[in-house]
């Protein structure tokens, strides 16, 4: 994650839900902290997030105001300071989580809701918590992805975690809600950040108004409808693209389509098959082969025109992916990376990912990781965001790692 920055969170407690501010780790000098907002030993949870903006606006005697961002943070509106749906964690909810099925989304909430509750019990050195995370180290498989839960041996690991989080989860619980408090607030200004926060709700749904509007009465352009006509190639008209892939070894040609959204590629769902070249991926189509792209219903075109040797492959631009450099790039900070080129590079990665029903990428792309982080701050710019402070090397690792992953995928004919 990105140092320098301050974030919205809601925790879901015993006595209902809260918001307050946290601080991933950050450098000052040769030191690195990690806070929450709060004062000495109390953690500051409010019900609501106008409680929250009036807050930070009119206190300066907390434990974040020597942050480096913390006067970006205190400037913000009070619509800005509503927490991500990706920051929201419910500690209540845990046993419940536990005891379900252990499909992708169980798995990651499980797992990013645990990882906070270790960051709270660390920065305000609650024993109980540190403890039960030293007493139960499976745990630390949930970072493997829904895959580690499959089949036999996957459902006795999963009945672990679960046992595990029965037999101390209540305690964890009590020792969060004994540190957090919810210190007295200035009601007028209070009274001003709700006034924010309606007046940014009308704003939006007045936007969607005249969008609905736009939309019904937006004219038709025939010409532009006759360029596109004109445009359309054979490649999208059967929906199926090929796709350039360049890393250190190459370029390495594929195909690739969704279906109701999930990728498909040329392979078998483990492996992506790709080519050197054009020509010798064309000819591969010419022949039967089993793949998964066989099942999409239009391939029969493309084989038929591998065969009478019409088909042209031809790659678009957006379907143009270049490995090579960005890990370097990463390493050496935002202002050296290719944005597009790495919205690209994360694209391709959790497609395959997708593919093959893996979910490690988006793990390692969650906002609450150290690369999840950086990678956001690149590709989701905000102005009131301050830019990452080195070192990246970390970063560019973890990087490193999926693009080995990813490479791993492919096997070339």
């Amino acid at each position: 994650m990105a140092s320098g920055d301050i974030v919205p969170i809601e925790l879901g407690l015993t006595d209902g839900d809260l918001v307050t501010l946290w601080a991933p780790r950050w450098r000052d000098g040769d030191d690195e902290w990690e806070a929450f907002l709060g004062h000495e030993d109390d953690l500051y949870g409010f019900e609501s997030v106008a409680e929250l903006a009036a807050f930070i606006r009119t206190n300066t005697d907390n434990d974040l105001v020597d942050h480096p961002a913390w006067a970006i943070i205190a400037g913000l509106s009070a619509a800005e300071l509503e927490p991500e749906e990706n920051f929201s964690f419910d500690l209540v909810a845990v046993p419940e989580l536990a005891a379900g099925d252990p499909d992708v989304d169980v798995v990651g909430e499980l797992e990013d809701t645990l990882a906070m509750v270790r960051n709270i019990g660390e920065v305000c050195e609650l024993d109980v918590v540190t403890k039960f995370f030293g007493s139960n180290p499976i745990l630390g498989a949930l970072a493997s992805g829904a895959n580690t839960f499959a089949g036999r041996d996957g459902e006795e690991l999963w009945d672990q975690v679960g046992a595990a989080i029965v037999k101390g989860w209540d305690d964890v619980l009590d020792a969060i809600d004994s540190v957090v408090s919810t210190p007295d607030v200035d009601a007028a200004a209070v009274a001003v950040a709700e006034a924010e926060l309606l007046a940014a709700e009308e704003n939006v749904v007045d936007a969607d108004d005249v969008a609905e509007e736009d939309e019904e009465f937006e004219p038709v352009d025939l010409d532009a409808e006759d360029d596109e006509d004109e445009d359309e190639s054979f490649w999208h008209e059967v929906g199926i693209d090929p796709v350039k892939i360049v890393t250190s070894d190459g370029e390495q040609y594929t195909l690739r389509c969704y279906l109701d959204d999930e990728p498909i590629f040329l392979g078998n769902g483990r492996t992506i098959t790709v080519f050197g070249s054009e020509r010798a991926l064309a000819r591969y189509l010419a022949d039967d082969h089993e793949h998964e792209l066989a099942r999409v219903s239009t391939f029969a075109e493309v084989q038929t025109a591998a065969v009478d040797g019409s088909l042209e492959v031809e790659v678009t631009d957006e379907n143009v992916y270049v490995l090579t450099g960005l890990v370097d790039d990463l390493a050496e900070g935002p202002e050296a990376v290719d944005v597009e080129q790495l919205d690209l590079a994360v694209e391709l990665f959790s497609d395959a990912a997708d593919y093959a029903d893996d979910d490690s990428v988006e793990q390692a792309l969650a906002p609450s990781t150290p690369l999840g982080w950086y990678v956001s701050y690149l590709l989701n710019p905000d102005p009131n965001r301050m830019a990452p402070n080195p070192p990246f090397a970390a970063e560019a690792q973890q990087f490193r790692d999926l693009q080995r992953a990813f490479e791993a995928r492919l096997v070339s004919e």
